[in-house]
């Protein structure tokens, strides 16, 4: 026991992790964080971490043992974390609208846009300005508070015209009150300063996965040339909305290298979409098999913990999930999702469906930017729960 005295353990909510294995809950040390020598010895001194703090040094190893905790736990732990910070019963609705499909020179693995591979998407025009439009006010006259749009490229070199275009876009539908978010492939950092001019609040580029399972994934773009173009997104004070893909033959390891690199970024992403892949016709992943909704769950759960002011959102392949496992997925800390008649190319749920799925489990959307309601006014811990865990309201 005096061996052990001298190790700072790290404070957890819940019951302790487990320790090389899943499956029941049993009660095991927690996991081992090196003293901090700077720390006040006291007994009355705050922990160097607690669950809710925003941490920027997450060591890979931390955020595995997070991963491989039983599921439960890991959701009651995710469900504690998120009310910290965010109004747990609001859930973001998004509409993603197609405005330039197919022909896309990339060759990623999973994608039915990508012109190297045989599939039903045909590829098609930028699509005029007032189609748009008209999407938009329809998104929004159905609650949806946030307007996507993606256009199938590896980036904008040649497109002058089309991205004076999509420029106008951006500043309509910002107009009409709406949050405006585009995935348009790789930017450079004037490209990036346009779209902040014109009135863009979120850009989307995912990394899709760890560093080291994605060259298995695509080879015609590298990782570090995504983060070079959330770099740019960022300096010019465009929110980053950067996430993955689930179920494309990656493993758990994987799964958690990806929330690793994305921790470690010099600011959390305001949102990080958690996609299944629907493997499409032609694609090479036309065979790989569904990814398991408990292996969603925890992906989830443990972005919560370690991104406790990002927006989870639950993306692409939610419409092959029940509404029990939607709600499963809330609790785990997802707070978006996309609603609608479909995403880029793929199945996606209607609003009326989603509304009233909504209101059967006593959640409401979210308002277009800051919401009036913050935390603020809605604190959802007690006071002893607030002491305890370093957090005021």
């Amino acid at each position: 026991m005096p061996a052990l005295a001298s190790k700072a353990l790290r404070p957890t909510l819940i019951a302790p992790l487990v320790r090389g294995t899943r499956g029941h809950a049993v009660a095991v040390d927690p996991p081992y964080l090196p003293p901090n020598p700077t720390a006040n010895t006291s007994s009355q001194a705050r922990p160097r971490y607690v669950d809710g703090d925003v941490r920027h040094d997450w060591r890979r190893s931390e955020i595995q043992k997070i991963f491989d905790a039983p599921l439960m736990e890991t959701i009651y732990r995710a469900a504690t974390v998120h009310r910290m910070h965010q109004d747990a019963s609001r859930i973001q609705l998004c509409t993603l609208m197609n405005i330039k499909t197919g022909g896309c020179t990339e060759d990623c693995k999973y994608c039915s846009q990508s012109s190297s591979y045989k599939t039903p998407t045909k590829a098609s025009r930028l699509i005029d300005i007032e189609p748009v439009l008209k999407a938009a006010r329809e998104a929004k006259e159905n609650g949806s508070t946030r307007f996507c749009m993606g256009a199938a490229w590896r980036d904008l070199a040649g497109k002058k015209s089309g991205f004076e275009k999509i420029l106008k876009m951006v500043s309509e539908v910002r107009g009409m009150g709406m949050e405006v978010c585009t995935t348009l492939g790789m930017l450079s950092p004037d490209q990036a300063r346009r779209l902040k001019e014109a009135g863009l609040s979120a850009y989307n580029h995912n990394l899709d996965t760890s560093r080291e399972f994605y060259p298995e994934v695509i080879t015609s773009r590298t990782y570090d040339d995504r983060l070079a173009t959330i770099e740019a997104v960022r300096e010019a004070g465009i929110s980053v909305c950067s996430g993955g893909i689930l179920g494309l033959g990656e493993q758990d390891e994987d799964r958690v290298g990806l929330i690793h690199e994305v921790s470690r970024l010099p600011q959390h992403p305001e949102s990080f979409p958690v996609n299944t892949l629907v493997p499409i016709e032609g694609t090479p992943l036309e065979k790989n098999d569904p990814v398991g909704v408990h292996t969603v769950l925890r992906t989830i759960a443990t972005a919560r913990i370690v991104l406790p002011r990002t927006i989870i959102r639950l993306a692409a392949g939610r419409h092959t999930f029940s509404e029990t496992e939607q709600a499963m997925a809330f609790m785990a800390g997802a707070n978006a999702i996309f609603t609608g008649e479909r995403m880029l190319t793929t199945p996606c749920s209607g609003w009326d469906e989603d509304k009233a799925m909504l209101g059967r489990w006593g959640l409401r959307g979210q308002r277009s930017f800051e919401d009036s309601e913050s935390v603020s006014t809605t604190p959802m811990m007690t006071k002893e729960q607030q002491a305890l865990h370093g957090v005021s309201y």
